[in-house]
C-alpha cells in the first residue's frame, strides 16, 4: 500500500490496548503498530476500508469512536461514583481528623465520637454530593484519559509512543484530571462543609444554597488549586503505576499470558494492582488533601465578596476588571493556603490522617479498577 494510503489510518500503539484482537494484529507489525492492510482485512466491516478506527475485541464498539469514549466515561461514573459513596464513613472520619485533630485523635476515637454525636446514620452524611461529584469526575477522568492517551501517542509517532509510554500515561492522566477537577470541585466543597461543620446542613439540597449564600458562587472553586495539587499527582500515579504494576504482575507473578487467563483472574490482577497504586496515590497526594479539607471548611470572605464590594471602583473596562479579579483570586487563595500550612504545620500536612487515607484510597482505587475493567468486559471493550 502506498504511503499516502496509510495516512488514512490512525497509528494505534499496541501497548495501549492489550487484547486478543490487538495481539493477533501485532504479530505482523513493527513497534506494536498494525499495518493498514491488516486493519482493513481483519477488523473493518465490508465496504469500509478507509476508517481510521479499529474494532474492540468483541467488535461491539469501534475503538476511539465517540461511542468508545462515551463507554469509558460511563465506566468512570460507575467506578468512581459508587466507590467514593461506599467509603463515605471513612472519608467523613478522615476529613474531621484533618480539621479537628484534638477532638478526632485517631481512627477509633473518630468513629466513636461521630457515633455518639450523630448516630449510625451520620456516617453517610454528605453521600449525595460525594456520589454526584465523583461521578462527574470519573466520567471526565476515564473518558479524557483514553482520549489524551491516544492523542499523545499519535503526536509522538509509533516509535516514540512505545519508547516513552510512561510519559504518555502521565501526560494523558494529568490532562484528564485538570478537566475532571473542574467538574468535581463544587460538590467537593459542599461535601466537606456538610461533613465538618456540625449543624451547617443535612446534605446537598440545603447545603448548596447555604454555601453559595455564605461564600458566593466563586467560593465553590476556592479549593480548586489545592484540589489540582491533590488530584493531578494522585491520578498520574494512579494510571501510570497501575499500568506498570499490571505489566510486572503478568511478567513475574503469573506465568500464564494475560490473554490466556480467565476474566476472573484478570479482574483480580486489576484489583491488586489498583490497591498497590492506591497506596502510592495516597502518599503523594496527602499534603494537598489536607489543604483541600482546610480551605473548604474555612469560614470567611471570598474573592466574590471582595469583587462585589469594590465593583464600583473597577468598572472602567471589562479587561481591567477581569485582570484585577484574577489577581485578587490568586492572592486570596495564596493567603488561605499559607494560613492552612501555618495552622496544620509542615509535618502535619504530610502525616495528619495519612494512615486512614492509605486504607481508604488503597481500597477505593483497587475497587475502581476492578469495577472499571468489569464494566469494559460487560460492554465488550
Amino acid at each position: 500500500m502506498a504511503p499516502s494510503d496509510q495516512s488514512h489510518h490512525s497509528l494505534v500503539p499496541g501497548f495501549l490496548y492489550s487484547s486478543k484482537t490487538l495481539s493477533h494484529l501485532n504479530n505482523n507489525t513493527n513497534h506494536g503498530l498494525p499495518p493498514s492492510s491488516s486493519i482493513a482485512s481483519s477488523s473493518l466491516p465490508q465496504g469500509r476500508t478507509k476508517s481510521p478506527m479499529i474494532l474492540s475485541p468483541k467488535e461491539g464498539i469501534r475503538m476511539f469512536s465517540p461511542a468508545y469514549y462515551a463507554a469509558c466515561s460511563a465506566g468512570g461514573i460507575f467506578s468512581c461514583g459508587l466507590t467514593h459513596m461506599a467509603v463515605t464513613p471513612l472519608d467523613l472520619v478522615k476529613c474531621n481528623m484533618q480539621i479537628d485533630p484534638v477532638k478526632y485523635k485517631n481512627i477509633t476515637s473518630g468513629f466513636g465520637v461521630l457515633l455518639k454525636e450523630q448516630g449510625a446514620k451520620g456516617f453517610f452524611k454528605g453521600w449525595v454530593p460525594t456520589l454526584l461529584g465523583y461521578s462527574a469526575q470519573g466520567a471526565c477522568k476515564f473518558g479524557f484519559y483514553e482520549f489524551f492517551k491516544k492523542y499523545y501517542s499519535d503526536l509522538a509517532g509509533p516509535e516514540n509512543a512505545i519508547k516513552y509510554k510512561t510519559i504518555i500515561y502521565l501526560a494523558g492522566s494529568a490532562s484528564a484530571e485538570v478537566i475532571a477537577d473542574v467538574a468535581l470541585c463544587p460538590m467537593e466543597a459542599v461535601k466537606v462543609r456538610v461533613q465538618t461543620q456540625p449543624g451547617f446542613a443535612r446534605g446537598l439540597s440545603d447545603g448548596l444554597p447555604k454555601f453559595i449564600k455564605a461564600d458566593g458562587v466563586s467560593g465553590l472553586y476556592k479549593g480548586l488549586v489545592p484540589l489540582w495539587g491533590r488530584q493531578i499527582p494522585y491520578t498520574m500515579m494512579k494510571f501510570a503505576s497501575f499500568e506498570t504494576i499490571v505489566e510486572k504482575i503478568y511478567k513475574y507473578a503469573i506465568p500464564t499470558p494475560k490473554e490466556q487467563c480467565s476474566k476472573t483472574k484478570q479482574l483480580g490482577v486489576s484489583f491488586a494492582a489498583g490497591y498497590i497504586a492506591g497506596v502510592l496515590c495516597a502518599i503523594v497526594s496527602h499534603p494537598a488533601d489536607n489543604l483541600v479539607s482546610f480551605l473548604n471548611n474555612a469560614k470567611g470572605a471570598t474573592v466574590g465578596d471582595v469583587s462585589n464590594s469594590h465593583s464600583t471602583h473597577i468598572d472602567s473596562n471589562i479587561d481591567s476588571t477581569h485582570s484585577v479579579l484574577l489577581m485578587l483570586n490568586f492572592l486570596f487563595n495564596s493567603f488561605w493556603i499559607l494560613q492552612a500550612v501555618k495552622k496544620i504545620g509542615v509535618v502535619g500536612l504530610f502525616t495528619r490522617g495519612l494512615p486512614l487515607r492509605i486504607v481508604m484510597i488503597g481500597t477505593l482505587t483497587g475497587a475502581q479498577w476492578g469495577l472499571y475493567d468489569s464494566f469494559k468486559v460487560f460492554v465488550g471493550l
